[in-house]
C-alpha cells in the first residue's frame, strides 16, 4: 500500500474553463493511498470524464469496455483515478518494453508546459503505457545508432488497481503522476534514470503551482487476446493525418489541456 499524506482542504471545481476550452483540476490537501480502492472522501467530490473516443478500432460495446477518469493535484503529483470494465484482461508481452502497446494497458500523455509539438523521440512530452504489472513504459530518444529506445519509467508513476470481484467488475486504476519537464535526462534504456540529487537536476519532477497550465490526455488500449490491440480509446477526439488517429505518441498538439486550480496560501 502506498500512502501520500496531506493536512487541509479540498475544492471541488472541476470543469471547463468556458472559451478557452481548458478542464480545471483541483487541489487536493487530504490523505489519498494509491492502493486501487478509492475510497477517500476527495474523490467523491470530483466528478468523472469519459475516456470514449475511437483511436484505433470501433468503439467497443459497453460490456466489452467502457471508462471514465478523475483529476486531482498537489505540488509532488497529478493525481489520475480511472475506472474501467474490461471483460477480458490480456498481458501477453511479459517483457515491458516489447510490443506493450498490444496488451491491456492504460495510458496517460501528459506535456508539462502545453507547448505541443512533436515528442516521438524526446522529452518535449511523455506518453506513458502503464501496464497491468504497474510497470511505466515510454519511447526515448534514440540511440548511437539511430534506433529508438523504450524506457522502462517506473519511478514516474506511482501506480496501483484492482478489481471488484462483483459484477461488472470495475477496475480502479490510481495513479500519482510526477510530472518531468522537456529536460529529462536518463543513463540508459533500463529503469535506471538519472540519480543527480542537485536542485538543478534537469531529471528532478517539477514542483506544480496554481495556475499552471500542462496537456493532458488518457486512453486504454484494449485488446481480448489477439496479436494486435483491438481497440484503443482515448479521451479527446482526434483529427486524422492521412486516416490515422493514433497521433498520440506523436504529438502533443492532439492533448488537450489542464490548468491547476485550487491551492490557497493556507496549504504552504
Amino acid at each position: 500500500m502506498h500512502s501520500l499524506f496531506f493536512i487541509t482542504c479540498f475544492s471541488a471545481i472541476v470543469g471547463f474553463s468556458g472559451s478557452q476550452d481548458v478542464r480545471e483540476v483541483s487541489w487536493v490537501n487530504n490523505e489519498i493511498q494509491i492502493d486501487g480502492i478509492a475510497n477517500e472522501s476527495v474523490w467523491k467530490e470530483i466528478p468523472w470524464f469519459a475516456i470514449d473516443q475511437a483511436i484505433i478500432g470501433a468503439i467497443p460495446e459497453k460490456s466489452d469496455f467502457s471508462a471514465r477518469y478523475k483529476l486531482a493535484w498537489n505540488q509532488q503529483y497529478l493525481f489520475i483515478l480511472a475506472e474501467i470494465i474490461d471483460d477480458k484482461l490480456y498481458d501477453g508481452h511479459p517483457v515491458p518494453t516489447e510490443n506493450y502497446w498490444d496488451d491491456d494497458c492504460l495510458e496517460i500523455f501528459i506535456d508539462e508546459d502545453a507547448s505541443g509539438g512533436n515528442h516521438q523521440f524526446n522529452f518535449n512530452a511523455f506518453a506513458y503505457h502503464i501496464a497491468l504489472d504497474n510497470q511505466v513504459v515510454d519511447i526515448g530518444e534514440k540511440d548511437a545508432g539511430g534506433q529508438p529506445q523504450f524506457l522502462i519509467l517506473n519511478s514516474h508513476a506511482l501506480n496501483r488497481w484492482r478489481r471488484s470481484t462483483s459484477e461488472p467488475k470495475k477496475i480502479i486504476w490510481e495513479v500519482a503522476l510526477s510530472i518531468y519537464d522537456d529536460r529529462y535526462k536518463v543513463k540508459d534504456s533500463s529503469d535506471v534514470e538519472s540519480t543527480s540529487t542537485s536542485k538543478n537536476s534537469a531529471s528532478q519532477p517539477v514542483t506544480l503551482t496554481n495556475n499552471k497550465t500542462m496537456g493532458f490526455m488518457i486512453a486504454y488500449c484494449d485488446n481480448d487476446g489477439s496479436k494486435h490491440r483491438e481497440s484503443f480509446v482515448g479521451s479527446l477526439p482526434i483529427e486524422p493525418v492521412n486516416g490515422d488517429k493514433n497521433r498520440g505518441y506523436i504529438d502533443a498538439n492532439v492533448f488537450g489541456k489542464i490548468r491547476l486550480v485550487g491551492r490557497n496560501k493556507t496549504a504552504d
